[in-house]
């Protein structure tokens, strides 16, 4: 492997970017989205698509499949990632919503763009204060292969609530990849996302990597779709005749 590997990304509207929220999808709920990532240096493009269905009202399928095109290590399919979150604990008055994750790669068959599979599991922390949601993810991951080392991640991702359809985002990620023996990703990222209707969530975002600038900056756009589309109920106000 020489590149930057995505794994299993969370889908809006919950999410902050890579930053997964305990929050999940109602029962029988479902998300589609379609997503495009540009990095540089090094520079490289990806799109991304992601889903995720709500088996319950605290349980959640998701999976994640990254297309990398561009770049000097050539075209193609990342590894296949999927997840189920539960959440266990919910949100109290003073304390924090909790939830784990557990994943794993199915190997793309690229020699650059897999791990050879993966397998791994994450503790996720979300709290609500007034108009800004906070969330803490721990996730650590082993490769398929004695060839790379295991990778953790720390997040922490907020969103301000702007206006009742818009949102700022913000967020922290410090990593240990698979081919590195200490950190050697943070990144700052800042975006927003837009409810653009009842159903579709768009979001913009840009990173910064302050530690070894690679990748230097990324820009991020993403367009999640929620199936089946929600209803406007329409309220009917009768008058009596006089």
């Amino acid at each position: 492997m020489a590149a930057e590997l995505k794994g299993l990304q969370p889908v809006d509207p919950f999410s902050v970017f890579s930053t997964f929220s305990t929050e999940s999808l109602k029962k029988g709920k479902s998300a589609v989205s379609i997503g495009a990532e540009a990095s540089i240096e090094p520079d490289l493009y990806r799109m991304i698509f992601k889903g995720a269905y709500g088996l319950s009202d605290i349980i959640e399928l998701d999976f994640t499949l990254p297309y990398v095109f561009g770049s000097d290590i050539g075209d193609g399919y990342e590894d296949f990632a999927i997840g189920i979150r539960h959440r266990f604990f919910e949100e109290k008055k003073y304390g924090p919503s909790l939830a784990y994750m557990v994943n794993f790669s199915i190997p793309s068959g690229s020699d650059q763009l897999t791990t050879d599979g993966r397998f791994g599991a994450g503790i996720i922390v979300s709290k609500r204060v007034g108009p800004v949601n906070g969330h803490i993810n721990l996730i650590y991951e082993n490769s398929g292969t004695k060839k790379l080392d295991y990778e953790w991640s720390f997040l922490t991702g907020f969103d301000f609530a702007a206006a009742h359809n818009f949102k700022i985002l913000s967020e922290l990620l410090v990593r240990k990849s698979h081919d590195s023996e200490k950190v050697d990703l943070i990144e700052a990222r800042i975006g927003y996302r837009i409810k653009t209707t009842e159903s579709i969530y768009t979001s913009f975002g840009a990173g910064f990597d302050i530690k070894n600038r690679t990748p230097e900056a990324r820009m991020m756009f993403n367009v999640t779709f929620i199936l089946p589309p929600e209803k406007k109920k329409i309220k009917k106000i009768y008058e009596e005749e006089q």
